[in-house]
């Protein structure tokens, strides 16, 4: 008897977790609201006529397609993104989104995309100088990072001795490295072997062998099991059926 009144409650409690579920707003609504930066290349960028292209950004299309929804696009920074998530109660957070324990206090993560972790970014002609935390971690390093997110948190944490500076723009602070203005730039495996692609004088340092273990995913509503689920399901397929490496292959293609 005592187990059939908890299984009935946890009926209840499942049916009304999924009449308040983003799953059922998005399919009542048509709309898929995204937070994202746009100012991370290969994920998430906003173009100068309006528009946002990159892997993510690219997803979310699909995401939304596979609802019949449109996505309307919410600008956040890496500073605020949590914050901003909350207060504008996005749908899903995106952009190449880092895993963290912080962030899990505030939101769920659909499963993981993959693995990725901290490098340096260098000059090439430098790269036999900045290899390890040890050769980082002093004064003379110009160690920068975009304010907010985890490169800064990473810099932080395992460079206190560095000369540390945050810059305003993760898609110019490049430009920096290349005019000597700074010496490293810490940052995911994956962003670093996009660079290096574009701007040829750059160097990504041991993408194989990263500082930090770290991993990406998409960033959901807490305690949203209905919406979760779908998502997790959607990524699956998405995975199996070469859909996400078409998409991402795309992108990082010549990149290593």
């Amino acid at each position: 008897m005592i187990k059939a009144g908890i299984t009935t409650l946890l009926l209840v409690a499942a049916g009304s977790a999924s009449a308040q579920s983003h799953l059922d707003r998005v399919l009542q609504s048509k709309v898929l609201t995204v937070c994202t930066t746009g100012d991370y290349k290969p994920y998430s960028f906003l173009r100068a006529d309006g528009q946002y292209e990159g892997i993510d950004v690219t997803m979310a299309g699909l995401l939304a397609q596979s609802l019949g929804a449109q996505v309307k696009w919410v600008p956040t920074t890496w500073k605020t993104l949590t914050q901003d998530f909350l207060a504008k109660q996005c749908d899903i957070a995106l952009g190449g989104v880092s895993v963290t324990l912080k962030r899990q206090q505030n939101a769920w993560f659909a499963v993981p995309l993959g693995s990725d972790g901290k490098i340096p970014l260098v000059r090439c002609a430098e790269k036999a100088k900045y290899r390890t935390i040890a050769q980082l971690n002093k004064p003379s390093v110009r160690l920068i990072e975009p304010a907010g997110g985890t490169n800064e948190a990473f810099a932080h944490r395992y460079l206190p001795q560095a000369n540390l500076t945050l810059f305003h723009d993760n898609v110019t602070i490049f430009q920096q490295l290349l005019d000597k203005k700074a010496d490293v730039m810490v940052t995911d495996a994956s962003e670093a072997m996009y660079q290096q692609k574009h701007y040829p004088q750059l160097c990504a340092v041991n993408p194989e062998k990263p500082m930090e273990y770290g991993e990406k995913a998409y960033m959901l509503p807490r305690d949203d099991i209905s919406w979760k689920l779908y998502v997790d399901q959607w990524l699956h397929l998405s995975n199996v059926s070469g859909e996400y490496a078409q998409v991402t292959g795309e992108w990082l293609a010549g990149a290593k």
